[in-house]
């Protein structure tokens, strides 16, 4: 990565109030096509993220599917250790548009408005995401969408395959929501996320569990591996 991406890179760090370091913060490059920041590597060329990540629930509700080991790992699928401002400044680097369609609108009386903002059709596509998860079973590689560890509470499915939304997550009292609560990828949606289900129930916190038969133990560690929807 040149200079000046590495120069980004720690500027976007400190202006979302990140706790790591400048040196923390350099993006590094691995070979032609691909760099890393922390624990997140993305390849300039496919524009896929990679987060290294383990299971941390194999029965019981879900409201994310991915958080940082430090944030709400009682409703969460998977947790990493990768720092939700690195997997952000990926996403700047990589030129991914942010799309605020699923935050509801703030109302002058306080709380949300049920309504959200108007998004041009440019950046909804932009904004759009694959997910899937990799991992090792008995010596042999695995891989499957992220939604075929998701199970519908009443109807005992797994979560339709879907896309998923790049949001961004908010600036709250002068710092990046991601990091202060550790929010990634949710499934019931909140502002603080950086990505978002856009499905069934992603306004209901009693809809959907860890599909206990198809996830691996807990502890098994996962790569999350995020590409960009095709149109």
């Amino acid at each position: 990565m040149t200079s000046p991406a590495r120069s980004l890179a720690i500027a976007l760090t400190a202006a979302m109030a990140g706790p790591t370091s400048a040196e923390e913060s350099v993006v590094e490059q691995v070979d032609t096509a691909r760099f890393r920041i922390g624990a997140v590597v993305f390849d300039k060329s496919t524009r896929e993220i990679r987060i290294p990540a383990v299971v941390n629930m194999t029965e019981g509700l879900l409201e994310f599917v991915l958080v940082h080991e430090k944030g709400k790992v009682h409703e969460s699928l998977l947790s990493t250790r990768a720092s939700p401002i690195h997997l952000n400044v990926a996403f700047k680097l990589l030129r991914y548009p942010p799309s605020p369609e699923l935050h509801p609108l703030p109302s002058p009386s306080g709380g949300k408005e049920p309504k959200f903002p108007e998004v041009t059709g440019p950046v909804k596509a932009g904004a759009r995401l694959l997910l899937r998860v990799e991992w090792n079973e008995n010596g042999r590689a695995r891989a499957c969408p992220v939604t075929d560890w998701v199970q519908h509470i009443a109807r005992t499915t797994v979560m339709p395959p879907t896309h998923w939304i790049y949001g961004g997550s908010e600036i709250h009292d002068g710092k990046f929501a991601a990091e202060v609560t550790g929010d990634i990828i949710d499934i019931y949606n909140t502002n603080s996320a950086l990505i978002h289900y856009p499905g069934e129930g992603n306004r209901d916190d009693t809809l959907w569990q860890s599909f206990g038969k198809r996830v691996p133990p807990v502890g098994t560690p996962v790569t999350l591996v995020i590409t960009p929807a095709k149109p």
